[in-house]
């Protein structure tokens, strides 16, 4: 197991929890993610393009590791509907032992090296 450090959980927002779960099962499929946890429905106000905008969207949580961060954000852009999606990572700065390890069970990949 690595250091703290290693581990992040990235937040994206979508627009419907249909998005969310085809969204959470590409990434958990790649293994780009030990775990994605989809909350929901949020109410979301946000400025876009001058306007204030009110809208329903549903969150994803993302377990993973930051060695895989650049994979997981090239992954969200590519298979997001919004023009600019929310990714932002925060560093887990503590957690258990067996949870930690658990995220780099599940996120070692079989073609890594």
């Amino acid at each position: 197991m690595g250091l703290m450090e290693d581990y992040i959980q990235v937040l994206t927002t979508v627009p419907s929890e249909k998005d969310g779960v085809a969204l959470a099962r590409s990434i958990a499929s790649a293994r780009l993610a030990a775990s994605v946890q989809i909350i929901g429905p949020i109410r979301s106000l946000y400025w876009w393009r001058g306007e204030l905008r009110d809208e329903q969207e549903w969150q994803l949580a993302i377990m993973t590791t930051r060695v895989l961060f650049d994979t997981l954000e090239v992954h969200i852009k590519a298979n997001h509907s919004y023009e600019t999606p929310e990714i932002i990572a925060t560093e887990i700065t503590a957690g258990s032992d067996e949870y930690l390890a658990w995220i780099s069970a599940e996120t070692r990949r079989i073609d890594a090296s």
